[in-house]
């Protein structure tokens, strides 16, 4: 019966997100309760698992979560994205721009929440389109769509990437050095896909583009846009870059047996990334001043705050379905004596997380409920965490359509009709999606 209740449950959350228009964080914890009540958990072990779920999971990404979004938002203050971006019009040029773009936006953005990406990028696809050839608007806004979303999953501290891990008890920095390379991978060989597609006949300037700019999008372009610190782009990319290298550094020194408790100190997660945080703070008074400072940190700090909710009652779901004992029911579906019994497990994995992002609408809601669901179960499959996470990573950027927040900004701010934004972003999503798989099967299998 823990199976038919935990299924209802999740149609419950999502009946009440879609339908009804509830918060995630309020539909979670309804379907949570349900679940304790309905599987027979009880009243008190019930919130117990709820309060325990949630506390859990912020002991492990709490901070993290916090530094990285402050990070981002102080790099933001300070122009890094601009200067970066004119940088790459520099050195490759403009019809190499599309790769340039999406490889630089899914290894060194992640830190930077995805609303603020697409706003900062979008004027520049919007002025750069016609400088990358036929059709380049809708090649920019598949590279950016794509190296957003690929960094969000699959590159910590990108706050997808960053709960998947948690959730299922991955160490940060084996994530890490796994994701750095499956991310731009898949965003440069999606894009470069994608530009195939836009040879044939798949993409019409006049149905798929707006003919003028939205009043939304013009009120985008018109907006103060981050500031010039007038500091060398490598000096700007150092809070984010640091961190990234001591978390490997300390997961290959982990590996290679040559760890001491001082790497492994520089190597933790929260160590690093409150390094970062520390070089962009000291930048940004430096630069900035400490009124400019405030209010960037300000304004990440009031993004965290949603973030860590819907992440904590992530922790709460999985917890309740963990005091169900689903993870029994479900040990022998996730089996892995054999090859292929792992191809399997990867495979239900990522359908998991997919089916929950089509019927959401939320790559961070499905990822984390994703999360949830599979964390109690990982330990009998025999698949290392890590794949396993990064198969959830991969299914929950499958389709990003309609019933998305994002699809309706990115839509706007890149000047594209729905038909034109179904086009890009949900078909750049799709085959990122399953380009991305393969590679996670292939690494499930060697592990």
């Amino acid at each position: 019966m823990e199976v038919l209740h935990t299924a209802i449950a999740i149609v419950l959350a999502i009946g009440l997100i879609i339908v009804v228009k509830v918060d995630p964080v309020i539909s979670l914890i309804v379907s949570s309760l349900y679940l304790g009540l309905a599987a027979g958990v009880g009243f008190a072990d019930t919130v117990a698992a709820i309060t325990t779920g949630f506390g859990d999971i912020m002991a492990k990404v709490g901070l993290l979560i916090g530094f990285g979004v402050a990070i981002g938002a102080l790099l933001h203050s300070l122009g890094a994205f601009r200067k970066l971006v004119h940088a790459l019009l520099r050195v490759v040029g403009p019809r190499r721009l599309p790769y340039a773009l999406t490889a630089a936006l899914s290894t060194i953005f992640p830190s930077i929440y995805v609303d603020v990406q697409v706003v900062l990028a979008a004027p520049l696809a919007r002025t750069s389109a016609p400088h990358v050839g036929r059709n380049g608007l809708a090649l920019l806004s598949g590279a950016i769509g794509t190296g957003i979303f690929a960094g969000y999953v699959f590159v910590v501290p990108g706050l997808a990437a960053v709960t998947i891990a948690s959730l299922l008890d991955v160490k940060l920095g084996e994530y890490l050095v796994y994701g750095i390379f499956l991310g731009p991978l898949t965003a440069i060989v999606t894009t470069a896909i994608f530009a195939l597609l836009l040879r044939t006949r798949y993409w019409n300037p006049e149905t798929d583009e707006e003919p003028e700019a939205s009043e939304e999008a013009e009120a985008a372009s018109e907006a103060p846009e981050d500031g010039d610190s007038g500091l060398p782009l490598g000096v700007l990319l150092l809070p984010i870059l640091v961190p990234l290298v001591l978390i490997a550094f300390g997961a290959v020194a982990d590996v290679r047996g040559f760890s001491t408790p001082f790497i492994a100190f520089l190597g933790n997660a929260a160590v690093a990334l409150f390094i970062g945080l520390l070089g962009a703070y000291a930048l940004s008074r430096w630069k900035s001043g400490r009124d400019a400072t405030d209010e960037a940190l300000s304004g990440g700090f009031k993004t965290t705050g949603e973030i860590l909710l819907i992440t904590g009652i992530g922790g709460s779901l999985g917890a309740v379905i963990e005091a169900t004992g689903l993870n029994e029911t479900l040990a022998g579906l996730f089996s892995a004596d054999a090859g292929a019994p792992v191809v399997v497990t990867i495979l239900l994995a990522w359908l998991i997380a997919a089916a929950l992002h089509l019927a959401i609408g939320s790559v961070s809601v499905a990822a984390i409920a994703a999360a949830g669901i599979i964390a109690p179960v990982v330990a009998s499959t025999g698949v290392e965490p890590v794949a396993i996470g990064l198969a959830i990573a991969s299914g929950s950027m499958f389709a990003l359509q309609v019933n998305s927040n994002f699809f309706w900004m990115f839509k706007s701010l890149l000047n594209l009709t729905t038909t034109g934004a179904l086009k890009t972003m949900t078909m750049v999503t799709s085959i990122a999606s399953l380009v991305s798989l393969p590679p996670v099967i292939v690494l499930a299998l060697v592990l």
